[in-house]
């Protein structure tokens, strides 16, 4: 027979969470006809929470140690389906820069070279600031460059995908004769 699906094991727990849990249940006890809302049973519970001792709460913040505890000790045993990241076609196009990246490019090496010191995301915190100052009409060529690079890569695009409909429909075709000739 195949592996059996393990269930994924439940997430720790904080100790807030394990007094509200406890609280709940007290409250259910005590009074066991009344009804509280989510929101008002919350805001209660978190009020409660905020007035216990530290000696209360310490007993919960032990709760949720054990809790972690358990949850990594079933995470280390624990064999999953592991999700895939679907790889990139590499002959797929590359979608275009934006404007602002188009204005990050060009101002770049200009900043780098004024502020040798500044760190990446200096010089990128720089640009930002630069290209919010920027008048719409200096911003005009940049965008026009980006719409030109965005015509193209959608000209690429379908091209791309016309190929791949072609190449599915070969492998159609190939299937179907495989087929047909193991079953003459």
């Amino acid at each position: 027979m195949g592996k059996e699906v393990q269930p994924k094991p439940k997430v720790n727990v904080s100790s807030y969470i394990h007094f509200f849990l406890n609280y709940r249940n007290k409250c259910k006890e005590q009074q066991p006809n009344s009804y509280f809302g989510f929101k008002e049973f919350s805001r209660k519970c978190s009020e409660k929470w905020r007035s216990i001792s530290k000696h209360e709460k310490a007993k919960y913040e032990a709760l949720a140690k054990l809790d972690k505890a358990r949850y990594q000790e079933e995470m280390m045993n624990y064999v999953g389906k592991r999700r895939k990241r679907k790889k990139r076609d590499p002959q797929a196009p590359r979608r275009p820069p934006s404007s602002f990246l188009l204005f990050c490019q060009d101002h770049y090496t200009q900043l780098k070279r004024e502020n040798p010191t500044w760190s990446v995301v200096q010089v990128a915190k720089a640009t930002g600031k630069m290209w919010s100052t920027t008048s719409e009409a200096e911003k005009q060529p940049y965008e026009q460059r980006a719409a030109i690079l965005r015509a193209k890569y959608f000209e690429e695009l379908e091209a791309y995908r016309s190929q791949c409909r072609a190449r599915k429909n070969l492998q159609r075709l190939a299937r179907a004769q495989r087929k047909t000739s193991l079953t003459k």
